[in-house]
């Protein structure tokens, strides 16, 4: 007999135990464990059930009975021996869930001589009157969603639905408002209040930065909010789908930007990866019905300005002081303000009152009210810095390869999502396309994991 299906049961009769995530059988020599059980005490008076279960347990687990030292287990030993060891199977209340791999099985010794202890289990097998309960044996099992995972998985989720919500709102706003520069810059804005009231009240540490810090943190604030112009720019002149298939070109500049500028040179593996890539864009470029070579280009410098921002991180900032209670929260709060404040100029000249006011009333013409103009700057304001803060804190918690496929998966949900809410029309070379940039993309990131 096998383990049971919830794993109370283990069989004495079969060295073997089998459980859902187990894995293939695993010797674990159950038979020689419990065989040793004494069934009486060397008084002679018999042994309280719990008792020889703990013993077959502790014996198991490779416990060994602590309590008397060698000597009472050895007279303990020598008081069973000749008992007829009866085929039959012994209940272990908890102690062996069918979820628990092998590898716990250290923690579940402790938490087994923890309970064996406390309830006088050992002392009764050395020979003392101590009578144990019920409760010696019960152990916990670990819980299969730890709070670690379960608080991920939240942050993985709320990161891919406010994403894919912030993309559908500045489509939305661009539609309504054709001026990218403003909107960009509107939304970078939104940090401020939001993450000023939280210093100000202090709901969260405010960081402490100094002159040389600002300069230092500088070039990654403009870079971050250089991406962003770019990718919206890109969103008001063709599809969301296909501005995230130019993003997903990433990775090919940064490839070319450090082997130019730091002369850092890859294995070939990952060179190919960068093949599907380039063919996917260029097809999905091909047949998009949207195409628009303002989206073309400024998607694809929204790429540049990204990977130049992540080379930048890695090669300039690492080991340099960057501030106090910078946590990733902090920074991307950081980084928000001062690139807001860094395209602001280039905002106004570029569109400025009188364009600004021409679109608004041009909107207002169309149908929309001031509130309800006002109400969708705000929610993409708030949807693209809170999306980004979640993204700072869900990405600071893990690998780098479960970052990449995260980060395509969450590529592909928007993409799917924006086809369907404005019903954009894709040619079927175009979904292969982008399908093969962004398996490029993924093939990269785990490349650059594996040959870190």
């Amino acid at each position: 007999m096998s383990l049971s299906s919830n794993g109370a049961f283990v069989n004495v009769g079969r060295p073997q135990m089998r459980g859902p995530l187990i894995g293939p059988p695993v010797s674990l020599q159950v038979a020689p464990a419990f065989a040793a059980a004494p069934q009486s005490r060397p008084d002679g008076a018999p042994l309280h059930a719990s008792a020889t279960a703990a013993f077959g347990a502790a014996a198991l687990l490779g416990l060994g009975v602590s309590a008397g030292g060698r000597r009472r287990k050895a007279a303990v030993l020598r008081a069973s021996r000749g008992l007829a060891m009866q085929q039959s199977s012994i209940k272990i209340v908890s102690l062996v869930p069918s979820f628990m791999k092998l590898a716990m099985l250290p923690h579940l010794r402790a938490r087994v001589r923890a309970h064996a202890t406390a309830e006088g289990t050992l002392d009764d097998l050395a020979g003392t009157d101590a009578t144990p309960s019920a409760s010696a044996l019960a152990v916990e099992p670990t819980p299969f969603l730890s709070k670690q995972t379960l608080r991920l998985f939240i942050l993985f989720f709320l990161w891919y639905v406010l994403n894919t919500a912030y993309n559908i709102g500045n489509k939305l706003v661009l539609t309504a408002l054709p001026i990218p520069w403003t909107s960009a810059t509107i939304e970078l804005f939104f940090g401020l209040p939001y993450v000023g009231f939280l210093w100000i009240t202090g709901l969260r540490i405010k960081p402490k930065l100094s002159i040389d810090n600002i300069k230092t943190l500088a070039p990654s604030a403009f870079f971050l909010a250089a991406t962003h112009v770019g990718g919206v720019i890109s969103f008001g002149a063709g599809a969301i789908s296909f501005t995230h298939v130019l993003k997903a070109t990433e990775p090919v500049w940064t490839v070319l930007l450090s082997a130019v500028f730091f002369k850092e040179f890859l294995p070939v593996p990952i060179y190919l990866s960068l093949v599907p890539i380039i063919g996917g864009v260029a097809l999905a470029s091909m047949k998009e019905l949207s195409f628009t070579w303002v989206s073309f280009i400024a998607g694809t410098l929204s790429a540049v300005t990204s990977a130049s921002k992540a080379i930048l991180s890695k090669k300039i900032l690492d080991g340099k002081p960057l501030g106090e209670n910078l946590t990733p929260a902090n920074m991307f709060a950081v980084l928000t303000i001062l690139g807001c404040f860094m395209i602001l100029p280039a905002s106004l000249a570029i569109e400025g009152p009188a364009k600004v006011s021409v679109a608004w009333s041009a909107a207002r013409a169309a149908g929309y009210s001031a509130a309800h103009l006002w109400s969708l700057l705000g929610v993409s304001g708030f949807l693209y810095y809170i999306y980004n803060e979640v993204a700072f804190l869900a990405l600071s918690e893990v690998a780098p390869v479960t970052h990449a496929v995260t980060n395509t998966v969450k590529r592909v949900v928007i993409i799917l999502a924006s086809v369907v809410v404005f019903k954009t029309k894709i040619t079927l070379l175009g979904s292969v396309g982008s399908g093969l940039a962004i398996l490029g993309a993924l093939l990269y990131s785990l490349g650059k994991g594996k040959y870190k």
